[in-house]
């Protein structure tokens, strides 16, 4: 079933678990992600970044998600990630999704704030949620230019008030696109957003927190984890194997096949972590 952000992230609140965002790229990964779910009785989100929509446009991607959350047995977003502007997220919208993040967090401040306040206008009126993002979550490429900021307790505060925004991103010491789970997050940063922001958080770069870490923010106010090299990789390993070992095998509905199995048992191990599959809700 199709749900935005808010159907499920203040049960998670209520219940100290986290429902884990899992970037997908295509039908196969988006499959895997749903049957694992399903076999967890998990709610779930699939998220789309801009390398996703830039390969494949927004309207087609969305329009397929968007049909396999409604037939799917637990509750599915799916979820506009790091929208890198107003037009990104009306398009989004128009598409189905049923949730998108506004990431102003490169901007100044007050700017921020005013364009993500715009997005959560244009997207409360479609019964959308909305994300944002205060402080910067950097990526371990040096290429991209972003090493991060940490997030400022305050501004947080001010920013979630002055927006409206239903989820907020913070920075507190993961990185985007790390390969290990060597990430060190500030737990006391944490604590201090968290006893004065009211809207459930979200943590970005998840894939570089160990198993014990993710475990613990799930007891925190971090409702929605973001996971994606982590699935990217099990599936990019399986099939070099599979290619390495059938070199004969051309079709790749066939060379798919273990690779799809790699990220549902990825995804299941994520949900277990994140106690996601505690979480109930009504099917009517």
């Amino acid at each position: 079933m199709l749900v935005n952000l808010n159907d499920v992230l203040y049960q998670a609140l209520a219940r100290k678990c986290a429902i884990p965002a899992f970037n997908v790229f295509g039908y196969e990964d988006a499959k895997a992600v749903i049957d694992a779910a399903a076999e967890m009785g998990s709610p779930v989100i699939l998220a789309t970044n801009k390398v996703a929509i830039h390969h494949m446009p927004i309207e087609v991607i969305g329009a397929m998600l968007v049909e396999m959350a409604k037939k799917a047995a637990v509750p599915v977003v799916v979820h506009l990630d790091h929208g890198q502007n107003y037009e990104t997220a009306a398009k989004a919208i128009a598409a189905g999704y049923s949730s998108v993040m506004y990431d102003g967090s490169a901007l100044p401040f007050e700017e921020n704030v005013r364009n993500t306040a715009e997005v959560v206008k244009l997207g409360h009126a479609f019964g959308v949620s909305v994300e944002g993002e205060i402080g910067s979550v950097g990526y371990s490429d040096s290429a991209t230019g972003n090493d991060g900021t940490l997030t400022d307790p305050y501004e947080a505060k001010v920013f979630a008030e002055k927006t409206k925004v239903d989820a907020l991103a913070v920075a507190v010491g993961t990185t985007h696109r790390m390969e290990t789970q060597s990430a060190s997050i500030d737990y006391h940063l944490m604590e201090e957003i968290q006893k004065v922001v009211p809207v459930p958080l979200v943590m970005h770069g998840s894939t570089g927190l160990p198993d014990n870490d993710l475990q613990e923010i799930a007891k925190m106010n971090f409702c929605k984890v973001n996971i994606g090299t982590a699935i990217r990789m099990r599936f990019g390993n399986s099939l070099r194997k599979a290619i390495h070992d059938k070199p004969e095998v051309f079709d790749r509905l066939e060379l798919f096949q273990s690779p799809i199995k790699e990220v549902k048992q990825e995804a299941v191990n994520k949900i277990r972590l994140l106690h996601a599959n505690h979480l109930t809700w009504d099917e009517d």
